[in-house]
């Protein structure tokens, strides 16, 4: 395979300067450009501010599509399906060949590749006559979105190949995996560098801007990297520096007016309390909209495009969790059951009513998360498969959750305000009582309601026995008594069916058309020199 830096950089531009009837002020909206070449490009202030915004949306879409609700929810245990392309994600027996997962490779990969490209040609193709601030905030960003993505690669995979320069490896494919705590050195070093370059700001209201990654994404996304490898001097510190700083709210306690439900509404993108969110144009061509309410509702009446697919329900596990405390408002906004009404969804028609005949997957209930409705639902925007609402990569409900749980700091029990404050705001929005001393478990059991369906739970299973370990002793008892079965049609009775992983569930092989190619990726991994 050849290239060329002019071929690579046209291939980041066009992405971003994809314009879109219907969709003035959109945060994709640019002039047509012509000729495009590394030369030309980087000239003005706008050019440079505009080169990050590809990496907030095309290359993630073969991830969010469907590979990202199906690796972490469907193997979490949030999930259920009958569908032949992702079902072996319930039952941990994903193999090499899994379609799925070879799309989320290389979407991530592709991620990587386009933020390489900005960081390592911006710097030399900006002229002087461009503030310094907008070339190291674009800089900042780039870094972020690459640390992002091998955050992901990281948690699914293990030891991945770490790439700072895609170009070295254009005409040598085959390169050696970096063992995993290199790979979280890395992500460290660019979400530092994010920190450090990216705009800081207050958010008040939502706006296009707020779809642009700032200083306190990166330092809040550091929050949640420590946590993972259990540092939680480093997590408490990045959490409580995003927490001080004001920056983000909490919808329905700090924003008024607002509600969790509204988090989930196309009008409520970029929010006061987003963090880092991937950006969709709704009703745009297939690969720029937000793909995933095509699989999730449970028909065709709620989207009016013809999608509609109940292709996952919420699993038995899932909703008894839920019903564990009635009143819990985020049940609503996750699952729906019969009989519920959802005035936002179908609202030319006076709202939706879920039919006493729900049933997506045999779960007698359907997923409400991400399902947005039609056009009259979204300013007249969407398409089948094109909604315009974000996908969140982190919101500010998760800081105030690693904030609490990096001051338990792997004790068995606090009764610290330090820990009960931000976890009582989480369980206050709910609607649920205070506690006066939490746990682990009760963290994690909070985390899993508050982000079903949302990507996190399985990363959160395969973290809570240690960083960077081979053994996962406590994810394998939880896991074990999930009920990932199906109603009887009468809902009398449940056909049970339990799954126990392996040690070697917890992170996927790679993926087969990828091991052909690179050979290297199944030997042991080569420690990585830094630049």
């Amino acid at each position: 395979m050849k290239t060329t830096h002019n071929k690579y950089l046209i291939t980041l531009v066009a992405a971003a300067c994809i314009t879109l009837s219907g969709c003035n002020d959109s945060f994709f909206d640019r002039a047509p450009q012509d000729a495009l070449t590394l030369d030309s490009y980087y000239q003005t202030a706008e050019q440079v501010k505009a080169s990050p915004n590809a990496l907030y949306n095309v290359p993630w879409f073969n991830f969010n599509n469907k590979a990202f609700w199906a690796i972490t929810e469907l193997s979490g245990g949030n999930a259920r399906t009958y569908s032949g392309d992702v079902i072996n994600f319930s039952n941990f027996s994903v193999t090499a060949d899994n379609n799925e997962l070879t799309n989320a490779w290389k979407s991530l990969f592709s991620v990587v590749a386009q933020s390489n490209a900005i960081i390592n040609n911006l710097p030399t193709h900006v002229p002087a006559t461009v503030d310094k601030a907008v070339v190291t905030n674009a800089l900042g960003e780039a870094h972020f979105m690459r640390a992002m993505a091998y955050f992901y690669l990281v948690r699914l995979w293990g030891n991945i190949p770490i790439i700072e320069n895609t170009l070295d490896y254009v005409y040598t494919p085959k390169i050696n995996t970096n063992p995993v705590t290199d790979v979280y050195t890395l992500i460290i070093r660019d979400f530092t560098f994010a920190e450090a370059n990216c705009t800081a700001k207050i958010r008040n209201g939502n706006s296009v801007d707020n779809g642009h990654v700032s200083s306190g994404s990166a330092s809040a996304m550091l929050a949640k990297v420590y946590l993972y490898m259990q540092n939680y001097e480093q997590a408490r510190t990045h959490a409580e520096k995003v927490i001080n700083s004001g920056e983000f709210k909490l919808y329905g306690t700090q924003v008024a007016g607002k509600s969790f439900g509204d988090l989930f509404r196309t009008a409520n993108n970029n929010n006061e309390e987003s963090i880092a969110a991937l950006q969709w144009v709704g009703g745009s061509a297939y690969g720029h909209g937000n793909s995933m309410q095509a699989s999730f509702a449970i028909s065709s009446q709620i989207t009016g495009t013809g999608d509609g697919y109940g292709v996952i329900g919420p699993t038995i596990d899932l909703q008894s969790e839920f019903a564990k405390e009635p009143g819990d408002v985020r049940r609503k906004a996750t699952i729906m059951l019969a009989g519920d009404v959802y005035p936002e969804l179908r609202s030319d028609a006076g709202g939706y009513t879920v039919p006493a005949d729900v049933n997506a997957q045999n779960t007698k209930a359907g997923i409400k998360k991400y399902v947005v409705g039609g056009r009259a639902d979204n300013g007249g925007l969407g398409a089948a498969q094109s909604t315009g609402n974000n996908t969140y990569l982190m919101r500010y409900a998760d800081v105030l959750l690693i904030e609490a749980e990096a001051v338990l700091a792997g004790a068995a029990t606090t009764s610290s305000a330090a820990a009960l404050t931000p976890f009582n705001m989480i369980r206050s929005r709910a609607g649920l009582s205070p506690k006066t001393s939490i746990t682990q478990a009760d963290i994690l059991r909070e985390r899993r309601l508050e982000f079903a369906i949302e990507g996190d739970y399985w990363f959160d299973l395969t973290r809570i026995d240690g960083f960077n370990v081979s053994a996962h002793p406590k994810a394998t008892a939880i896991i074990s008594q999930q009920e990932r079965g199906t109603y009887s049609d009468d809902k009398t009775a449940v056909y049970s069916t339990k799954f126990t992983p392996g040690t070697d569930k917890f992170l996927f092989p790679y993926p087969s058309t990828e091991t052909a190619i690179n050979p290297l990726l199944t030997e042991a991994p080569v420690p990585y020199t830094f630049k």
